[in-house]
């Protein structure tokens, strides 16, 4: 049984009765090590997992700590859990309620009938909140990664470029020199696409003038990094300087104020306070920020309503910006830590407005 198995038993509080069946793959792999498809059942008495033929090998190099159980013609995923439930006298499974489909849940309960169903309610992505040492280094490295490349970029940005042509590039550039994946799907937003917080790179060419906003993340070790850049191709209009400082200054100022106890939507009313004092109410329309690691978006989250304080080793992404329909956007993202006395930055690229 691996720690973090542990550590979920202890602080769910489970007899030994009961256990957490785990179909989400990144809390599959949180707890056990197993990149593969299947579930991971935990209890006191036994920690398995349950997968097909294709992963059988993966899953004991990946997971040493876990029984693997390999399904078969007429004993599917759902069997041979309810083999070991009987076996470990198990009364109560808590599951992912908002992850596992009706047609699943269907089946756990035709195939595991003697058990009281209950919600595990978030407690495996609770453990998650909180990144240890291996973690941080492994989400470092990806920001490292991730900022080399968009430096790399930059020289060879030219007019008439298309935006999938931008996002073509980072991606090879990330996946070359490192990268075991891509954390999401590469943003490169060009002139009146900027408006658009999650732009599709398409077949937009760049101008002169045009802001260029970059949104993208490598993978390393299965974890991921975010970052957002907004440059200029040419001199941009006034108004798109004045809206790149705002955001800049909005950013420094809520990122100075991460730390350790400091509440969530505290920080998110610094940047936006300030962006709607400028005059923009209305154009930043999402939160400023999120936790990161296995998923892109974690809990907790920089916005308006969320009331979690910060605590040491989250990791935060801090991303303000002005959204101008028609005209083009600014965004600028730090992924930082948190810290006892305020947050370190893995995101390291110049915030200051680039003119290509």
């Amino acid at each position: 049984m691996t720690e973090r198995a542990k550590n979920l038993l202890a602080s769910m509080k489970l007899s030994e009765r009961e256990g957490v069946l785990v179909y989400n793959p990144s809390n599959m792999f949180y707890l056990s090590g197993y990149l593969g498809e299947g579930l991971v059942l935990i209890t006191h008495q036994c920690c398995a997992i349950v997968t097909d033929f294709r992963y059988t090998e993966q899953a004991e190099n990946e997971a040493p700590g876990f029984e693997v159980h390999m399904t078969g013609t007429g004993r599917c995923h759902e069997a041979i859990v309810g083999e070991l439930c009987r076996q470990a006298d198990i009364d109560t499974l808590y599951y992912e309620d908002d992850y596992v489909t009706v047609r699943t849940f269907e089946a756990c309960r035709k195939h595991i009938p003697d058990v009281e169903w209950k919600s595990v309610g978030g407690a495996v992505e609770a453990l998650r909140e909180v990144k240890d040492e291996n973690e941080l280094s492994l989400i470092a490295q990806a920001c490292k990664l991730t900022g080399e490349a968009f430096e790399r970029l930059l020289p060879n940005i030219k007019e008439g470029m298309t935006e999938k042509e931008l996002a073509l590039m980072l991606n090879f550039d990330m996946l070359t020199n490192g990268a075991g994946g891509l954390a999401f799907s590469t943003i490169a937003a060009a002139g009146a696409n900027g408006s658009l917080p999650h732009a599709v790179p398409g077949d937009y060419k760049l101008r002169k003038g045009d802001m260029i906003t970059f949104d993208f993340g490598a993978r390393v070790g299965n974890y991921c990094a975010d970052m957002t850049r907004t440059v200029a191709l040419g001199n941009p209009s006034d108004e798109m300087r004045k809206v790149y400082q705002i955001v800049k200054d909005a950013q420094q100022m809520a990122q100075d104020a991460v730390m350790a106890g400091k509440c969530c939507r505290d920080i998110d009313a610094i940047a936006r306070d300030y962006i709607y004092s400028k005059g923009y109410e209305g154009r930043f329309g999402h939160g400023l920020g999120h936790s990161l690691g296995i998923d892109i978006h974690e809990n907790p989250r920089f916005n308006q309503t969320c009331t979690s304080i910060l605590k040491v080793g989250q990791v935060m992404t801090v991303e303000p910006g002005i959204y101008l329909p028609g005209v083009g956007g600014v965004r600028i993202e730090n992924s930082v830590v948190v810290r006892e006395d305020g947050c370190e930055a893995l995101t390291l690229p110049t915030r200051e407005l680039i003119i290509l």
